[in-house]
This record gives C-alpha cells, sequence and structure tokens, in this order.
C-alpha cells in the first residue's frame, strides 16, 4: 500500500455545518415554483430537503442539482443562460432562485465549523499531509475564511475556479483531480473526503488511493449509501482521519 500523502476535502457538511443551509436554500427554491409548474392543477409535492436534497443535488453545482431535481420530477426546462434572473421558467433561472436565497440565508444565519475540523487538520499538518478544500460554491472561500479555516489549507477549488477552467461538476472527479494537481500529488496518493453521494462517486472514478465517506447525521442507509456509492471506509467525523491514511488502496 501507498501511504496518503495528502488529502482534499469537500468543504459543506465535511469543514462546514453549513449542507442544511444549502437544502434550506433548495427548497426555497424549489417549493417558490410550484404553483408555476402545477400540470392540470395538480402541484408538484414539495421538496424533500433530507432524501432528494442528499440523492439529487448534494455536492453539485447549482446548475446540475437544479437539472437533476427537475429530470427527477418529470419537467422538461430549457436551459436558458447563466444570465437569466431568479425565476422558474429555465434551468439556469430556478439555479438562480436557489443562488438568491442561499445568499439570505448566509445573511442572516452564516456557517460554522465542525468542532473536530481544526484539530484533525493539525494531526494531519504534523505529519506532512498537504490539504486542500473543494467546493462547487462560489461562495466556499469567503465562508471558510469567515469560519477562520481558510489559512489551514494551501489550496481551494471553488465554483468560481470550476467555472473559470470548464471543470465539469461532481459526479466527474475534474474537480478533485484539479485539486490534487495543484498539491502536486498522485490521486493513487491523495485521499477523497467527502459526504455527498456525488462526491464519493467522484473520488472512485478518479482513482483516489483513500476515499472517505462522512456521515454526520447518522441517519438509518446514510453509510451504507456512501459505501455503495464508492467510499473506502465510512467516519461519523474526522476525528479518525489522521489514523486512516495508511489505508489507501494498492
Amino acid at each position: 500500500m501507498k501511504p496518503v500523502r495528502a488529502v482534499v476535502f469537500d468543504t459543506d457538511g465535511v469543514l462546514l455545518d453549513s449542507a442544511v443551509l444549502h437544502a434550506a436554500a433548495w427548497k426555497t427554491a424549489f417549493d417558490g415554483c410550484q404553483e408555476t409548474w402545477a400540470c392540470g392543477g395538480e402541484r408538484q409535492r414539495p421538496f424533500d430537503a433530507d432524501q432528494e436534497y442528499r440523492e439529487l443535488v448534494d455536492g453539485k453545482s447549482r446548475y446540475d442539482g437544479a437539472r437533476a431535481f427537475l429530470t427527477a420530477r418529470g419537467m422538461d426546462l430549457p436551459s436558458g443562460t447563466p444570465a437569466d434572473e431568479p425565476g422558474c421558467a429555465t434551468v439556469w433561472a430556478v439555479a438562480a432562485r436557489k443562488e438568491r436565497a442561499f445568499t439570505e440565508i448566509l445573511r442572516t444565519r452564516g456557517a460554522q465549523p465542525f468542532a473536530d475540523v481544526e484539530p484533525a487538520l493539525g494531526a494531519l499538518a504534523s505529519a506532512g499531509v498537504r490539504c486542500a478544500a473543494v467546493s462547487a460554491s462560489r461562495h466556499a472561500r469567503s465562508l471558510l475564511e469567515a469560519a477562520g479555516l481558510l489559512g489551514l489549507f494551501e489550496l481551494v477549488v471553488d465554483g468560481t475556479d470550476a467555472a473559470r477552467l470548464a471543470l465539469p461538476g461532481k459526479p466527474d472527479p475534474a474537480v478533485f483531480l484539479e485539486a490534487a494537481r495543484g498539491l502536486g500529488a498522485e490521486p493513487a496518493r491523495t485521499a477523497v473526503v467527502e459526504d455527498a453521494l456525488a462526491g464519493v462517486d467522484a473520488g472512485r472514478r478518479g482513482h483516489f488511493g483513500l476515499v472517505v465517506g462522512i456521515d454526520r447525521t447518522g441517519k438509518p442507509g446514510g453509510g451504507p449509501a456512501l459505501l455503495e456509492h464508492g467510499a473506502d471506509v465510512v467516519a461519523a467525523d474526522l476525528s479518525t482521519l489522521p489514523g486512516l491514511m495508511s489505508r489507501a488502496r494498492p
């Protein structure tokens, strides 16, 4: 086995307690379009901020998340353009609704780091393990900075970088591979740490040496689903992460 010498962390739900904020923003965006999307007087059922969030939109870009939800509900909206105003008529307009809702939630609630993050990062740094953070969100850098975590990472690859570099979103491994490249680390000697199903899918597709699924909620089915989608191991938090660094696949 090759020991892991670098770790790429997802941000929302792994480093920051912000997944619930994204879920709330998606619910605001989708449920606010129910009347517009009603067919024959029958409204769409409300967005499930637990199961549908996890299965359809968690870890994805705004556009990819909106498209996945609409496809799952059997709705075929035109794509529109990134310049579309918040609305319900195009995929980009729905994505813009989510962005507006998330920005407002951040303004009023903010996002806090999990208590286990700094100790885990400190232990990894002491062991000479290089660390990067990735996120589909364009807010990632400002959130990490506000949480006092930004300086603990050598590199951040966020939604702004993904758009600039034309990197496809998860489950494509492009953002993780870009982070590993920026750290000068081979994927085979790099761990991916994710809480989203699309993220562990991406870690496996990128042939990373170790894919760690984080299941902070402990809800039934959460851990098994992460394993099914590609995690090598599932942990409740980051406290055991430093001890997993020798568990990369051969």
